[in-house]
């Protein structure tokens, strides 16, 4: 994983600051990799239950990297956030290749 432990409890304390405490985080793509070289940071985001809505879900996911970039600088970073019963393919990649943070 190409993330330092401290980028790592960033990222996992500013995902439950946002969505909720029972937040989980999954880390996949090129950061996975440790043979790879630079790339973006790509987070899939499962909120707890319940779902609070798609207004509430765009608000929360523009303060959760609002606190990124305050904590990590600028970088770019894609977001999934995980609706329930969610079957993108993106989604599913994530979990079977990902690390969750």
């Amino acid at each position: 994983m190409r993330l330092t432990a401290e980028q790592a409890a960033i990222i996992r304390h500013s995902a439950r600051a946002s969505f909720g405490p029972l937040t989980r985080v999954w880390l996949f793509g090129s950061r996975v990799d440790d043979a790879q070289r630079g790339g973006d940071i790509d987070l899939l985001i499962q909120p707890p239950p319940p779902w609070p809505g798609d207004a509430d879900i765009l608000r929360r996911k523009i303060d959760f990297l609002v606190q990124l970039e305050r904590q990590l600088g600028e970088r770019k970073i894609d977001v999934i956030i995980e609706h329930p019963e969610d079957t993108r393919p993106i989604v599913r990649i994530a979990h079977e290749t990902g690390i969750e943070l």
